[in-house]
């Protein structure tokens, strides 16, 4: 008989332990629960944090994993509602995925809040982000996360709102970026308070194969870097800058795309690297439009990652310049080395003293059709260009769906990227004749942030 008892005592463990368990919801007001619930967590969970002020002496630490159709939710029960100050933020470790973030107003000791390497598919979306004293609101250095319908807000310190890093030498690849509004980021006095740092040096030769669309920047002067780009195969569509007065940069890095912009009073676009495509941007009453780096060394050829890297092979086309008083120029440097084989072909200038500015070595340039309009001077734009004045017709990019690339994903040349809104993915850019496309619309305040619907 007690033979039987253990069988039937095992049998019954053994069969409470294939029951399933099913997602519920958590809610809890202090941090100790919050921890507690995290630590437990099952697929399709949702932890409900109280509204209120949380003071942290620690990180809250989150690996737990959701699945694909069920994500574990972690959310404060209003926008902004929970408010987590003190020395610790949100830490997401390995092994983390599926989980999504939402509703906090972050307001603790910056450079608290990450994705560690060796996390995947999580979200932060509709937080407010507030840190206090030097560091960044937000790093990523996971892949396939996504950050959208944020607020990143009120900096007065070094750092960065959100810092792209990675593992090794390869930067975290399949990032979304969208939605946010990155607001009043004060003037610092060093090097190190972009609003938005994708990479650094040693990561630039990695592809990220990541987009970053449908952002707001205003009033942001951290540095003269608003955007510093030191990765490859970035896609950056559909952002608004607004009253910045520092600069979208592409610092480091090949094969970026950046399209269908809009800048307003702000020193524009600058460039370096290779293999660039610069399109369908809009710029207006801005002191440079598209600045093409001169550079002081050539990566390809062995110099410091670290350096200047000069422009070559990029394409500049069917941008809008409108009330620009440097709408493409390229500023000197002490033995600079320029750029070489850039095309500027079907851009738009109207009402600018000054078409071009060319102040270093430019061989292999090519400048074709581009429409001047009430324009004073062609400067160093040449005379062949074939610009009369008149409004040139035929200034039309297509964007086909073709299994060729540009450069973007070169490790998964296949795989389509499509922007939130659901548009066809970028792939080859062909250049005929037709219609302008021109989709570069200035975003509100309304449209982006947590409190965006």
């Amino acid at each position: 008989m007690k033979n039987i008892a253990v069988f039937f005592s095992a049998l019954g463990i053994a069969m409470l332990s294939q029951i399933p368990s099913y997602a519920g919801t958590i809610k809890v007001s202090t941090l100790a629960d919050l921890q507690q619930a995290i630590s437990k967590a099952r697929p399709g969970d949702e932890i409900i944090l109280a509204d209120g002020n949380y003071t942290t002496d620690n990180d809250i630490t989150i690996n737990c994993s959701g699945s694909e159709k069920n994500h574990i939710i972690i959310r404060a029960n209003t926008t902004g509602g929970a408010v987590i100050s003190g020395n610790g933020g949100f830490q997401l470790i390995a092994p983390a995925q599926y989980v999504d973030i939402s509703n906090f107003k972050f307001a603790h000791k910056a450079s608290h809040t990450k994705t560690a390497p060796g996390t995947s598919w999580c979200q932060f979306t509709h937080n407010i982000f507030e840190e206090t004293g030097d560091g960044e609101y937000l790093l990523l250095a996971g892949n396939n996360h996504r950050i959208s319908y944020n607020t990143f807000q009120h900096k007065n310190s070094m750092g960065r709102f959100i810092a792209v890093r990675g593992q090794g030498s390869q930067i975290a690849e399949n990032l979304q970026i969208d939605h946010n509004y990155f607001y009043d980021f004060k003037p610092q006095t060093g090097n190190g308070a972009e609003a938005l740092q994708f990479g650094l040096s040693g990561f630039s030769m990695s592809g990220s194969n990541s987009v970053v669309e449908y952002n707001l920047f205003e009033e942001c002067a951290g540095e003269n870097e608003l955007i510093s780009v030191k990765s490859s195969d970035v896609i950056l569509r559909y952002n608004t800058v607004r009253n910045c007065k520092a600069q979208f940069t592409l610092r480091h890095g090949n094969y970026c795309q950046v399209y269908s912009n809009y800048f307003t009073n702000t020193p524009g676009l600058r460039i370096f690297g290779d293999h660039h495509l610069i399109h369908d941007n809009y710029f207006t009453d801005c002191d440079m439009g598209i600045n093409i780096g001169n550079g002081d060394g050539e990566v390809a050829t062995g110099s410091l990652l670290t350096c200047h890297d000069r422009p070559d092979s990029i394409l500049i086309t069917a941008n809008i310049m409108v009330c620009c008083k440097h709408p493409i120029i390229m500023t000197e440097r002490k033995d600079g080395l320029g750029a070489t084989a850039v095309t500027i072909i079907k851009n738009q200038l109207y009402d600018c003293p000054e078409a071009a500015s060319i102040k270093g070595p430019f061989p292999g340039a090519k400048w074709q059709n581009n429409q001047l309009t009430q324009v004073s001077s062609r400067g160093d734009m040449p005379e062949d260009d074939n610009s009369n004045g008149t409004r040139v017709s035929a200034v039309f990019i297509h964007v086909a769906e073709s299994k060729k690339t540009t450069g973007t994903n070169k490790s998964n040349p296949d795989k389509a990227t499509k922007d939130t809104n659901g548009n066809s993915p970028i792939s080859v850019v062909e250049i005929g004749n037709g219609k302008t496309r021109f989709s570069a619309t200035a975003l509100t305040s309304t449209q982006v942030g947590a409190n965006a619907k």
